[in-house]
């Protein structure tokens, strides 16, 4: 599976998705009351030693080129992760990852504030679906901390996709990652020594797990959109809620309801019919201007 083919890519991103959510079960698996800064900081040091054999691909010349955006961009993701950590050990396993979904559409909202970006029609019906499903799926007497911290992890995954347009260019995806996690880890073990959790050998297992499968993720999205454009293949990614709902139905006796359904649904459609759009959109492009060998 090299992701070369719309096919294969296709394929990478599913199985991606599953690894994801394999990591969220890791999360999920943590003893109540769990050391929430203790596993965060063992996560970020875990994912750092992992991309330390590719540290090959630093380039050296701008090493720091960018830092404040990087450590901007680092210590929200840091955030977003104890948000993560908090929604997934409170709520069911499928409505969590359904607020996350609220990540893309936040992503069209801000950058519409921060690029001066033009939303489409069926952008602007996607942005209010959207939002009308994540009231959906939580209802107001269902609203709790556990679903304030869901959305908090969805802006804050909206917040550095968008910010990766700020990052130098001239830096590869493996520098970004290797600086993003060294300028977090600083902050998150403040916060670990803050808590004053006594050593849980238990959390060390839970954050290894939770590493290994989303680096994976990254790897698969890496390969994925390496030699596809991403309008191609990007609606797979949805298929991330499936494997939610089965993992959780399966694992965790979580039977989503009728409410989880039709919010899901007003989530991720119009997300679907924007790749559409943009894929049809593509290829009427190629037939005008079509690229000669």
């Amino acid at each position: 599976m090299s992701g070369k083919t719309v096919n294969s890519a296709i394929l990478l991103l599913v199985i991606g998705n599953a690894m994801a959510l394999i990591s969220d079960v890791f999360i999920k698996l943590m003893e109540p009351g769990a050391p929430i800064f203790q596993f965060a900081f063992l996560r970020c040091v875990i994912t750092l030693l992992l991309l330390l054999p590719l540290a090959g691909q630093l380039n050296r010349k701008q090493l720091f080129s960018g830092f404040k955006v990087h450590a901007v961009r680092a210590h929200i993701h840091l955030a977003g992760l104890l948000c993560m950590v908090i929604a997934l050990a409170n709520l069911p396993l499928a409505t969590a990852n359904a607020v996350f979904y609220a990540a893309p559409i936040l992503v069209m909202v801000l950058s519409t504030i921060v690029f001066r970006e033009k939303l489409t029609p069926l952008s602007v019906i996607a942005v209010f679906s959207g939002f009308a499903g994540i009231v959906v799926i939580l209802r107001p007497v269902e609203f709790n901390w556990a679903a304030i911290a869901a959305l908090a992890a969805a802006f804050a995954l909206a917040i550095n996709a968008v910010m990766v347009r700020q990052l130098p260019k001239e830096q590869s995806t493996v520098h970004k990652l290797l600086l993003n996690y060294i300028l977090i880890i600083p902050a998150a073990g403040t916060l670990a020594l803050w808590e004053g959790a006594a050593w849980d050998s238990s959390i060390l297992l839970s954050a290894l797990g939770s590493a290994l499968f989303i680096l994976g993720y990254n790897i698969t999205v890496l390969l994925a959109y390496r030699q596809v454009d991403a309008n191609q293949v990007t609606s797979a990614e949805y298929t991330g809620l499936i494997w939610a709902v089965l993992i959780g139905w399966i694992g965790f006796n979580e039977v989503p309801d009728l409410w989880f359904a039709v919010g899901s649904a007003m989530i991720v459609v119009p997300l679907i019919l924007v790749g559409l759009r943009s894929r049809q959109r593509s290829h009427r492009v190629l037939q005008a201007y079509p690229v000669s060998g």
